[in-house]
């Protein structure tokens, strides 16, 4: 009797281990999708002749579906069941994977990506629950770290891989990979993955705030995107605007009232919350956009390889991997304002050497921008994350860090639309015209740092400059209720 316990408890601490691997192969694929992408760029630009304005929906959509749908896909995993959930999320993913690889217009690749965000939305707050629900207090933390690692990971090899697939095989083939992974992923999840979900308290989609949030941020991203096609001043463009400011002023009426909100707007009366999640806006505000259009530059006016490209990002990521989890642990010690500040200070400073750059710049004059991009993410991102999970209470931390993820995925989307059209008030990019494409580069490059200045000057008011005593913490989560 006793050696059938022990094996049934040998067994179940594997089973613990199998259900992180299989939570992973969908974590590794929702963040590889947020970098392997963009290197690929002009080489679907090229295949599929798009204009400028469609090649930033084919990143915008993904993000912004991602952003605008992960709340929701958290409640909803809470609600039915987060196994269940993470597995429709992971078939949505796999199959609009496999039509983005077919599609052969703008149309067909715009919304297959704009269904790939509804299923990373599904996804993501599944895979966090999940290992909360799985693992003991004890073993949390490690299997979060892991969680953490391949996310970083994903993001890392991303530009790497996308050029590796983009010049030797196909651009499509960025998105065929997905296709075995998330078959893989199904089967693991049904075998290793026990279903769970949220009966401490009533859960119930807010669809009112999914609606009006959607529909607004839709609405600001296509009149941002398209109003250097039709005309700022234009009845299309103001029409959009009008709806987006109605659709976002009608969702945080409702969001008050709402009994069971999908944002709840009373975690941002704490300071730091609010900063934070304001600082996280800024970073995808500003970054997002250079990303997008760097990847542009290297490629369409040096001249780089699109393995050269993803070879040219390495810096930045595996100063990512390596620094970010020491600024984490420093922060624990000096608190995360000083951090964050001198953080969003050095990628202010990145983002002005690329701005210094022209149509004759080498891997040597691209080098100091992304080694202080990522030094300055690494300084930033870690301890933004900590400022905004310290300032809410332990039973609100799935919510809070899904609206952390939302700003970001949210800023960056906005980001990328708003880049586009400082770069596109110039000129489209195109090797025709490098210097028309460069001067909007530049002034782009400016406006992302001016955000990165106001997000110092935000952190530097808002966030806790040193570790607050468990006294001072729990007066502070008292704010929130």
């Amino acid at each position: 009797m006793r050696a059938k316990i022990l094996a049934s408890m040998v067994n179940e601490e594997h089973r613990k281990w199998w259900t992180l691997v299989a939570v992973s192969f969908g974590l590794f694929m929702i963040m590889l999708d947020n970098t392997i992408v963009n290197v690929a760029l002009p080489t679907i630009q090229s295949s599929l002749h798009l204009q400028i304005s469609e090649l930033e929906w084919v990143v915008t959509g993904y993000a912004l579906t991602f952003g605008a749908l992960m709340l929701t896909g958290g409640k909803l995993a809470d609600l039915m069941g987060r196994r269940r959930i993470f597995v429709v999320g992971l078939v949505i993913f796999t199959v609009s994977s496999l039509a983005c690889g077919l599609a052969d217009e703008a149309s067909l690749l715009i919304g297959a990506r704009v269904v790939q965000g509804v299923g990373a939305a599904l996804m993501n707050p599944a895979t966090l629950s999940i290992i909360v629900a799985t693992f003991p207090a004890r073993q949390r933390g490690t299997a979060i770290g892991i969680w953490a690692g391949v996310s970083a990971l994903a993001l890392a090899i991303g530009p790497l891989v996308g050029g590796v697939i983009a010049e030797r095989l196909s651009w499509s083939w960025i998105f065929f990979i997905n296709v075995p992974v998330g078959v893989l992923g199904v089967a693991a999840a049904y075998l290793f993955i026990d279903e769970s979900r949220d009966t401490s308290q009533e859960q119930r989609p807010d669809v009112p705030g999914l609606v009006t949030s959607t529909v607004g941020l839709f609405a600001l991203s296509y009149a941002l995107i398209e109003a250097n096609n039709y005309g700022w001043t234009s009845t299309r463009i103001l029409i959009s605007f009008g709806i987006a400011a109605v659709s976002l002023a009608g969702f945080v009426v409702l969001e008050h009232f709402q009994r069971l909100p999908m944002l709840e707007l009373g975690l941002f009366r704490n300071r730091g919350f609010a900063g934070a999640n304001t600082v996280m806006l800024l970073v995808g505000l500003a970054m997002f956009g250079v990303f997008f259009y760097v990847s542009l530059y290297v490629q369409r006016v040096i001249g780089y390889s699109p393995i050269e490209a993803g070879a040219s990002f390495l810096p930045w990521t595996v100063l990512i991997i390596i620094l970010a989890p020491m600024a984490g642990r420093l922060s624990d010690r000096v608190g995360p304002r000083p951090l964050v500040v001198g953080g969003m200070i050095v990628i202010t400073g990145s983002l002005l050497i690329f701005a210094s750059l022209g149509a004759d710049a080498t891997f040597w004059n691209l080098l100091p921008a992304m080694l202080l991009g990522g030094v300055g993410m690494s300084a930033a991102m870690a301890p933004v994350t900590a400022a905004a999970m310290q300032s809410v209470r332990p039973d609100k931390a799935g919510v809070g860090s899904a609206v952390l993820n939302s700003m970001r995925q949210v800023g960056g989307s906005l980001g990328i639309a708003i880049m586009g059209a400082i770069v596109a008030a110039s000129a489209a990019p195109g090797e025709a015209d490098p210097s028309a494409f460069l001067r909007g580069f530049h002034h782009a490059l400016i406006t992302a740092a001016a955000l990165t200045v106001l997000g110092a000057l935000i952190a530097a008011f808002t966030l806790p400059g040193r570790p607050r005593r468990e006294a001072e913490r729990a007066a502070a989560l008292a704010e929130v209720g």
